[in-house]
């Protein structure tokens, strides 16, 4: 598949890296020299230097061969302007990373993809879904929703006083009659390996263990884990970038007591006109006193999405210090996600890889309509729609020849979620979520294709 990205800022890098791992055709597009020379010694791509709303630099890149272009500048409007372009141009989609917001929420109404904007992305709103989700999933330090929720990834690690440690997968299963959770991927404490867990595998302390749940299967795991759910409430936010604006925006919405501290005058005024419903503190979150002043002990959460992935870590370990039960930090730094565990942060969370997961399903084969992939895990998570005609339409689980490396997580059919063991049958319109190691993506592809 032949792609062209333009903008070989941090997005453009980290999706150009990863695409260039899947053995596509890549041409990256950026007016400066520097970000493509290091983009173009570290990687086999194309790189060409010139401005993405350049007509002559579009036809260089053979946009009218493109099967995707991709926009992600730092500038919106190039963005936009560029995707216009490369439709009419003969790119067969487009896709446009956008900060203004309002634009997802409306974009049927304006109807983008009639001026040739096939999809819009926003990282930033994509990062605030993703701390609010985490809020709703205390105790569980990855999360990802299916369907609004019909079925839900829920990761943990498995403590002492868990229920179903030194258990095998079948073991632990018994323990409910009707079955809302199955674990789909386990990394064993210590190891960088990932395990595709079958009926046998053993849950070992330490294991970091991702489980697919249907309605309810939440419950069962924080009853297994050995965690107490508590409710979260109060919730301190660092930084008034715009994913504080959208996570406290949306915090309020949902009813949370949301306190936003920003050190800029002038972005404080503005955020308290922005959000009346939040308090808006202006001053320095790294001085400890400030916090200390404002009862940072009885905050539920702390959230930190400042500029500087630095001082969102500290500022975590501090509230955790203070006793705060849920913390997460924004991270720019792609080899920060290996320490959170280690160093006592609940959640990172890193807008390059939010964006990429969303872009990546439009490079699968067959109709893949989510995709994910899990933290510090090589696996990814796969939503297909069956269709009539498909190798795995009318038949048992059971009969398929499914790699070992991969396992089916679920299904929703008619909009509910069901944790599908081998007498399952798929049918035609089942929308089917599958863990696979990377080694069987493109077998796993065939079955849905």
């Amino acid at each position: 598949m032949k792609i062209i990205i333009a903008g070989a800022g941090e997005v453009g890098f980290h999706l150009a890296k990863l695409l260039s791992y899947e053995s596509q055709e890549i041409t990256l597009i950026d007016t400066k020299k520097d970000s493509l020379g290091y983009a173009g010694n570290h990687l086999d791509i194309r790189t060409i230097k010139g401005d993405a709303t350049s007509i002559e630099i579009l036809r260089d890149a053979r946009i009218d061969s493109a099967a995707l272009f991709i926009a992600v500048t730092s500038s919106e409007t190039t963005n936009i302007t560029a995707c216009v372009l490369a439709k009419q141009l003969g790119a067969k989609r487009t896709i446009a990373r956008i900060s203004n917001t309002e634009f997802i929420e409306h974009k049927d109404t304006v109807g983008f993809s009639k001026i040739g904007i096939d999809e819009l992305i926003s990282p930033e709103s994509l990062a605030a879904s993703e701390i609010e989700l985490l809020l709703n999933q205390y105790g569980f330090n990855d999360t990802y929703e299916f369907e609004d929720g019909a079925l839900t990834m829920l990761g943990l690690r498995i403590s002492r006083t868990a229920t179903f440690v030194d258990k095998t997968v079948k073991q632990a299963a018994e323990l409910y009659s009707e079955l809302h959770f199955i674990p789909i991927a386990i990394q064993r404490l210590g190891t960088q390996y990932t395990i595709i867990p079958r009926g046998d595998t053993i849950f070992k302390e330490g294991d970091k263990v991702v489980f697919m749940t249907s309605e309810g299967g939440d419950e069962e795991l924080f009853e297994l884990s050995g965690k107490v759910k508590v409710e979260i409430k109060d919730i301190m936010i660092l930084g008034g970038s715009q994913i504080g604006l959208k996570t406290a925006r949306d915090l309020c919405a949902s009813k949370f007591n949301v306190k936003l501290v920003e050190s800029k005058r002038g972005t404080a005024e503005d955020l308290a006109e922005d959000l009346p419903n939040a308090l808006i503190i202006c001053g320095d979150g790294r001085n400890v006193e400030i916090l200390e002043e404002e009862n940072i002990s009885d905050q539920d959460a702390f959230i930190a999405v400042t500029g500087n992935s630095e001082t969102n870590i500290m500022s975590c370990l501090l509230a955790k210090s203070k006793g705060v039960k849920k913390t997460i930090a924004l991270v720019e730094n792609m080899d920060y996600y290996q320490l959170s565990q280690s160093i006592g942060i609940d959640t990172l969370i890193n807008k390059k890889l939010l964006a990429a997961n969303n872009i990546f399903r439009y490079i699968r084969k067959g109709e893949v309509v989510a995709m994910t992939k899990l933290t510090n895990m090589n696996a990814e998570l796969l939503e297909f729609v069956v269709k009539p005609n498909s190798k795995i339409t009318n038949k048992l689980i059971k009969d398929l020849n499914f790699p070992k490396s991969a396992i089916f997580g679920g299904v929703i059919r008619e909009g509910k979620g069901v944790i599908p063991l081998g007498d399952f049958k798929i049918e035609a319109g089942d929308r089917v979520v599958v863990c696979c190691l990377p080694r069987s993506i493109s077998k796993v592809e065939t079955f849905f294709a």
